[in-house]
């Protein structure tokens, strides 16, 4: 398939056609990471969050323990 790109502002866009994006699961607003791999622009979509990311490379060697931050300076409710 070919498929043309467009400037978009400062950028450029591909569009991405329907029945590839259904049969990948790439919806509005869907992350996809984009790579170089042997010359070619290698697009994967991304199926966690950045948050998820993130929590799940939590582990005992990087994971801390509870900090005091003194009393409470304000109107906090404890």
């Amino acid at each position: 398939m070919t498929v043309a790109i467009k400037k978009w502002g400062n950028s450029l866009a591909l569009r991405i056609p329907k029945d590839i994006a259904k049969t990948l699961h790439i919806e509005n607003n869907s992350i996809l990471e984009l790579n170089i791999q042997d010359g070619a622009l290698v697009l994967e979509p991304q199926n966690e969050t950045l948050l998820e990311s993130l929590v799940s490379r939590i582990d005992s060697d990087n994971l801390h323990t509870e900090v005091d931050t003194g009393k409470a300076v304000g109107n906090e409710e404890w």
